[in-house]
């Protein structure tokens, strides 16, 4: 741009290190957040991978960025007349001259490993328009605001965005520079919401991959621009009917436009609804107003609880059904749960097919592509057979001889059962829990995978025990956290995704042993990891170098 000028700072009293050829460009946008501007910078001075370049962009600020990035040797200063953050990041992205590019707002952090793990996600799906990760938000001096926030991305990408801004935090990105600038860049019609339009633009023609590292701090202070909720869903709204004027070619994606526009307005009805108590008098009911108009639906709900809260016990067992919320002492109705014994001891297949096979197929379903050329599957090949894309040979592995789809006979867990670097893909349901020795497991799926192999794995978490033949070597179930630390130590964090399956409907119905075709399947599809039924994991064996 004619109107902006990039001299190089030097002579400064701090140093950032820039130039260890890591092909990472760190752009760093600020208008008027000059106090914040030094963290930002010291956060990359922290760095575990340092970035080749570091470009400020002063979009027209008022205060003295300039004097903040003075005191930094090797960083560069870009000004410009205020044109608004999609110019300013559109400016760094001309600027920079490195393979990969990451855009800090100057008011937030990156964590010290952000650069080296995105790299590694980078490494591992070299295909990716752009990888991400965690983000935790903090106060204004940096105090923690609950948990760290990470939602991995899925098989379909433009799918996962057109329903919710899965990403959270654009800090978290990190970009392939020259897919960005194919895509346009940041489009500058847009006062916000303009990384969520990336989002879906870049997902149309490139993969996204995640990792779970928490990468960024997101600081929460008066000023930051997404504490609008009124405007900043009227912006969604924007993005996402220009993503719909696009073209919505699978009804995978019609169905999450139109499930995005609801959870997009549960989401700001719920924001209006939370700044009630301290709301100013005169815009009290204004703000209820407006969350009606948002999602009437929602503030019907919640008012709902509000009168449960306040009813008697015994008229309130249906009422606290109907808001979605907790049912007070007293007033729960177990029915035919009322019961010791469960509805059926065998998992529910002596009454249709079980709900934890339900997640099963989704999980292999998701992953068919990597269901291909040699395989391995335990048991019996009838996941491959039903999932396989591609297959150019079928191994069968079983601990017993005799059956008659086996070609392998043996334990996983003894060295020399399965050969080394042998298969392309590895399909291993419900069978880990029953290995008492799973790292001694883990080592010898992996080393029989080829490098870039791929293991695609469940285990049960929430479960009955099995009855019978299985029962006496039922030693484990899992959690999401231990599945990722159990596989990382083989796999490599880089390497490894976990998926939970399952939420409180699901467990209980799990567990008394009913059937897919006699519950609310819809309700399946709700995922809370604090109930998990399935725990899938998808691991990769890494290339050679």
């Amino acid at each position: 741009m004619s109107n902006t000028r990039c001299p190089e700072t030097g002579g400064g009293s701090q140093a950032v290190t820039v130039g260890a050829a890591s092909g990472v460009a760190v752009a760093i946008t600020t208008c008027n957040h000059a106090h914040y501007l030094a963290d930002a910078l010291d956060s990359l001075a922290t760095q575990t991978v340092a970035p080749d370049e570091i470009i400020v962009v002063d979009d027209g600020s008022s205060d003295d960025p300039a004097a903040v990035v003075a005191r930094y040797r090797g960083v560069r200063l870009a000004r410009q007349p205020n044109q608004g953050l999609s110019a300013a990041r559109n400016t760094a992205l001309r600027l920079a001259t490195a393979e990969r590019i990451l855009f800090l707002d100057a008011d937030d952090l990156l964590m010290p490993r952000a650069i080296e793990s995105a790299l590694a996600c980078f490494r591992a799906h070299p295909e990716a328009g752009f990888v991400y990760g965690g983000h935790l938000r903090v106060a204004a001096d940096l105090r923690p605001l609950g948990a760290p926030r990470f939602a991995a991305i899925g098989p379909d990408p433009h799918a996962d965005f057109l329903t919710f801004n899965i990403v959270g935090m654009h800090a978290t990105v990190l970009y392939d520079r020259a897919k960005l600038l194919a895509a346009g860049g940041f489009d500058t019609s847009l006062r916000r919401c303009e990384d969520y339009d990336v989002y879906l633009r870049m997902a149309r023609c490139h993969g996204v991959a995640s990792h779970p590292e928490t990468v960024a701090l997101y600081r929460i202070h008066g000023g930051n621009m997404s504490k609008d909720s009124r405007e900043m869903l009227c912006w969604i709204d924007h993005v996402r009917d220009a993503d719909r004027r696009r073209g919505l070619a699978t009804a995978r994606a019609r169905l999450a436009w139109s499930r995005g526009r609801r959870i997009w307005r549960d989401y700001y009805a719920d924001e209006i609804l939370r700044g009630l108590p301290g709301a100013d008098p005169r815009q009290f009911a204004g703000d209820v107003i407006t969350a009606m108009r948002i999602s009437p639906l929602r503030v019907a709900r919640r008012a709902l609880k509000t009168l449960v809260r306040r009813l008697p016990p015994r008229l309130t067992g249906p009422l606290g059904r109907a808001a979605g919320g907790p049912i007070p002492l007293g007033a729960v109705r177990l029915g035919d749960l009322d019961s010791i014994k469960p509805i059926s001891g065998d998992f529910g297949f002596d009454r249709g097919s079980p709900i934890d096979r339900y997640y099963i197929a989704r999980f292999l379903a998701e992953h068919a592509g990597d269901i291909c050329g040699r395989a391995l599957e335990i048991g019996d090949a009838s996941y491959c057979r039903r999932y396989g894309t591609g297959i150019t040979q079928q191994d069968v592995l079983h601990v017993f001889a005799g059956n008659p789809e086996a070609t392998i006979v043996g334990d996983v867990a003894t060295p020399g059962t399965l050969p080394e670097a042998a298969f392309d893909c590895m399909v291993l349901t419900q069978t880990l829990h029953l290995i008492y020795d799973m790292k001694a497991a883990l080592r010898q799926l992996h080393d029989a995978l080829k490098p870039g192999g791929t293991l695609l794995l469940t285990v049960p978490g929430i479960s009955q025990i099995d009855r019978g033949e299985w029962g006496d070597t039922w030693y484990w179930s899992l959690t999401r956290q231990s599945a990722m630390r159990l596989f990382s130590d083989c796999f490599g964090s880089d390497n490894v995704q976990v998926t939970v399956y399952g939420n409180v409907y699901a467990a209980t119905c799990f567990i008394n042993g009913l059937a897919q075709e006699e519950v609310d399947r819809s309700k399946l599809d709700a995922h809370d990891p604090s109930y998990p039924v399935i725990v899938a994991v998808r691991a990769r064996r890494a290339e050679r170098k």
